[in-house]
């Protein structure tokens, strides 16, 4: 109970500190009042956060073709590089599916825009299809293009011009909208929800998805924490300052949480099947050290501008909102200290503002809204000593937290790069390595791109002058 001062111990130091009016106007400048947010209004739920509620409900009638298509792949389908005998078995069938879709009528989603989780079940359907369509299909000349047929490509870019995210399968498609409960009647868990489409067929990219999600639920607390800070009536009232203090505290709490999660996928996901096995399946056109040719949106005007890189942990929006929150300078905007190094700045500074665009709309709206505010967090601490010391603490165990990343890239998919295939994924020739940096399934190269958002964390620190 010592720990964490009391509001009327915290009142006390700021006035020991500042008058009230020096107070206020050294943190805003004025007495400014906040517009609140609702979550609700970005389709954030209080509860689960960027999930839905509930599991989305399956396509009207009109648009089960989709709906048969994608419940049949699994069954059908395996990337096209796999040459074990149970694969080229499944030759057959795999063409008769892609046919099967070249067969569809194009069907126009108007009944589907009043509804939507009806368009982002839409969107998660098709953007399956398209990626078993596309890493299924043999390729006599690997440099060629891929036609994606326009009764896939058409609705699929339709639904995402009306949910504003990419025509590709994203974070949202794998993590956030593919799962069912296990029990209907209780509420949404990491321990009461599966995980229903897997490309690989894998329980290596059923755990993948479910760590991603334990992610995903507790950055709930820092959501909540976050609304909380945005949504203070008048935040240079001394109880506000109070309730700063002690929402800092608890998201260093939750931040470590976090941190253990993530340390956990070791023991959840085998690396080895994890880079052979589950990662091709992802790939979108726009990995480009990865080999993949472009696609090609057949009957979809000004394609050549979509965003295609497949899904990536980089589009979570939960990490990305306690960046913003705290004010982390991916982009070398500011001039903080220590200065960057030449390998910093040499990152793709745009990485994270890239990977936004891979959300839903209303999150990236979200996430706009929580950056719009009058005076961000850290000013308010940078103005007030009292709340410098737990800022810097949220900030130092998010720095921890990169650095667990950074470690779980590094065995995920640097080192697996080196290795060969295991058997069972049936690659016969493997090019022999080039030399050049591994490169993440957002097309970013991971060792940079990580270290350079670990060096801004810690250059998000303030002084303890």
């Amino acid at each position: 109970m010592n720990v964490i001062p009391s509001p009327v111990h915290l009142l006390d130091r700021a006035r020991s500190t500042f008058d009230l009016t020096t107070l206020e106007r050294a943190i805003y400048g004025s007495n400014q009042r906040r517009e609140g947010m609702r979550p609700q209004d970005f389709d954030v739920d209080p509860q689960t956060g960027f999930f839905p509620p509930r599991p989305l409900p399956h396509l009207p009638a009109a648009f089960s073709i989709w709906e048969e298509s994608l419940a049949g792949a699994q069954q059908a389908l395996r990337l096209a590089e796999n040459q074990t005998p149970a694969a080229v078995a499944k030759r057959t069938a795999g063409e008769r599916w892609r046919a099967n879709v070249r067969s569809w009528p194009v069907l126009n989603i108007g009944d589907l825009r009043d509804n939507l989780r009806c368009l982002q079940r839409a969107h998660m359907v098709l953007a399956f299809n398209l990626h078993y369509y596309v890493h299924s299909m043999p390729k006599a000349n690997k440099d060629a293009l891929v036609h994606i047929p326009a009764p896939l490509a058409i609705p699929l870019a339709a639904v995402s011009k009306e949910l504003n995210i990419a025509p590709v399968l994203t974070f949202a498609d794998v993590v956030l909208w593919n799962w069912e409960f296990v029990d209907p009647e209780q509420p949404l868990s990491v321990g009461n929800m599966r995980y229903v489409n897997l490309l690989s067929g894998t329980e290596t990219e059923a755990a993948f998805y479910t760590a991603s999600a334990a992610v995903e639920l507790k950055g709930v607390e820092m959501l909540q924490i976050i609304e909380g800070f945005v949504n203070l009536a008048d935040t240079s009232e001394y109880s506000s300052v109070a309730k700063i203090y002690r929402d800092l505290c608890q998201l260093k709490t939750t931040v470590e949480e976090l941190t253990e999660i993530f340390r956990s996928i070791r023991s959840a996901v085998d690396p080895h099947s994890f880079y052979w096995i589950v990662r091709p399946w992802w790939n979108g056109a726009d990995t480009k050290a990865n080999g993949q040719p472009g696609w090609v949106f057949d009957g979809v005007p000004n394609y050549a501008s979509f965003d295609l890189a497949g899904p990536s942990a980089g589009q979570s929006s939960v990490m990305h909102a306690l960046d913003i929150f705290l004010d982390v300078d991916h982009k070398l905007v500011h001039h903080r200290q220590p200065a960057p190094s030449e390998a910093n700045k040499k990152a793709e500074h745009g990485f994270m503002e890239r990977m936004r665009r891979y959300m839903p709309g209303a999150h990236r709206e979200y996430l706009n809204r929580i950056g719009s505010v009058p005076r961000n967090v850290r000013q308010v601490a940078e103005a007030t000593p009292n709340l410098r010391e737990p800022y810097n603490a949220v900030v130092d165990t998010l720095k921890r937290l990169r650095d667990e990343h950074m470690k779980i890239a590094t065995l995920y998919v640097i080192t697996q790069a080196r290795t060969t295939p295991p058997a069972s994924a049936g690659i016969i020739s493997v090019e022999e390595p080039k030399g050049g940096p591994a490169v993440g399934t957002g097309g970013n190269v991971v060792s940079v791109t990580l270290k350079a958002s670990r060096d801004a964390t810690q250059r998000t620190r303030l002084s303890d002058a």
